[in-house]
């Protein structure tokens, strides 16, 4: 069972509420990994709690898919399927190519510098190996994007779209020979949105998306063989 994740304490969260978005935040990160059983009692040993939240928790998270229960095996986390991967990144996508559109029209010069920089940033951090650090990076990158559209609704229904594409965003990172492809495609979203060229941003970012996809897809479908 992974070990990374960390229980992060909210007194105005009821327990369970605090258990179930600990464990649902380490399945997404890929702390707790595709496949792996959950075993009450180590969890509960773990995160410091009784066995009745992690019941409950995992409860839940089957409800929303992250968990199955396997006759006479218990819980375990689900699969990454080609099929959730589509669904999720179709979305994104769709909202996405929004917000670099919306971009090129409200970005002003200090906006086009923290781009510029947060490219820079994560270019960075593709040397030190972290996964984590390199997703959160990345984040940051388009982060800077959504906030620049200065439309609130947007940048709240992408923040919600985050953790559930936070899954798929491991799983691709994993391949460091994408690496190249991802620096080359942030300088020309950078590009397009700083020259508020519309149309070559819709289309990098449509890109960019679409290599994720094929990418992830292509791992999932080798796992199944």
């Amino acid at each position: 069972m992974g070990t990374d994740f960390e229980v992060t304490m909210d007194e105005y969260l009821p327990l369970r509420d605090v258990v179930f978005n600990t464990l649902r935040r380490a399945i997404l990160r890929g702390e707790l990994k595709p496949g792996e059983r959950l075993m009450e009692i180590q969890l509960a040993n773990k995160l410091g709690v009784s066995r009745t939240p992690i019941r409950e928790a995992i409860r839940k998270l089957e409800l929303e898919g992250l968990v199955l229960m396997i006759p006479r095996k218990g819980a375990e986390v689900a699969e990454i399927t080609e099929k959730n991967l589509r669904d999720v990144l179709e979305v994104r996508c769709a909202l996405e190519e929004l917000a670099v559109q919306l971009a090129c029209e409200r970005i002003d010069e200090e906006g086009v510098k923290e781009l510029r920089d947060a490219g820079l940033h994560f270019k960075e951090v593709l040397d030190s190996d972290d996964i984590t650090q390199i997703a959160q990076a990345d984040e940051a990158f388009h982060d800077v994007i959504f906030t620049a559209t200065g439309n609130s609704r947007l940048i709240q229904l992408l923040n919600n779209l985050r953790e559930q594409m936070y899954r798929y965003r491991i799983e691709y990172l994993k391949k460091k020979e994408c690496y190249p492809i991802l620096i080359a495609e942030h300088k020309e979203i950078l590009d397009a949105i700083a020259g508020r060229d519309k149309e070559r941003a819709t289309r990098v970012t449509s890109q960019h998306i679409n290599n994720q996809v094929d990418t992830v897809v292509d791992t999932i479908r080798h796992k199944d063989e």
